[in-house]
């Protein structure tokens, strides 16, 4: 079961508290592993590279002095993006591979349980908490329902799509022969009018930078109001319930 109902919370950090020799007195469980955490940062400094540069990729950079042939600044901007494509796609995969190895909070961002009617349920109750319709929180182990629905597609949906589509305008330059059109390719059989393909990437880039704001604003709130540890859950890998 990828997330605990809130009723079942108390119950799922005795457990864990036990189980790792915690003071069941502080109610905490430990959430996030290692690799989980790691992956989390290395890929959020990836996004800020890939966001920076793929901006200046889009709209150009400011107007540089001299001849052309002296500057390689849009040639260090370039690089720059590409390789954190690569550190953020290397990064994808593992993070598939450890959601199959790790614990089940490690399964959330690629599993949505759209087909439960109390889980919709819950996204209901956040949608009211989150609008300050609603005076007390529900917690949750892990995501809560919403925070799962907006990770899934805003997230693990365009991070897929941002990694075909690059690969694919990459193997475009790279060459018929290259291994990046060999298997991105047919990215064009869709828009073949690879200017289409840059103007979805692109809006991609806006995607991602919405999700960013939503989820940065809505840990921290959530760290104030719901009274659990969001932010310092990502370092320590706990997440504390206070009263």
């Amino acid at each position: 079961m990828i997330d605990s109902s809130p009723h079942a919370v108390t119950a799922d950090v005795a457990v864990d508290a036990a189980r790792s020799d915690r003071s069941v007195e502080r109610n905490v469980v430990y959430v996030y592993e290692a690799p989980v955490r790691l992956w989390h940062w290395i890929n959020a400094l990836a996004i800020v590279v890939l966001g920076l540069t793929g901006y200046f990729i889009g709209s150009a950079t400011p107007t540089i002095s001299g001849e052309a042939s002296d500057n390689f600044l849009f040639g260090y901007v370039r690089f720059a993006h590409f390789s954190a494509g690569y550190v953020l796609t290397v990064g994808f995969l593992l993070r598939i591979y450890w959601a199959f190895m790790g614990n089940p909070h490690a399964r959330q961002i690629f599993f949505v349980p759209v087909w439960r009617k109390s889980w919709w349920a819950e996204v209901a109750h956040e949608i009211r908490w989150y609008a300050f319709l609603t005076d007390k929180p529900k917690k949750y182990v892990g995501h809560n329902p919403l925070a799962q629905l907006t990770m899934f597609f805003m997230y693990t949906v365009t991070i897929a799509f941002m990694i075909v589509t690059g690969f694919a305008l990459y193997g475009e330059g790279a060459g018929h022969d290259s291994w990046q059109y060999r298997l991105f390719g047919w990215v064009f059989a869709i828009w073949p009018n690879s200017q289409d393909a840059h103007t979805w990437h692109h809006l991609g880039l806006w995607i991602i930078v919405t999700f960013a704001i939503v989820h940065i604003y809505a840990a921290i709130r959530e760290d104030i109001m719901s009274r659990q540890s969001i932010i310092s859950s990502m370092i320590s890998g706990e997440r504390e319930f206070r009263d």
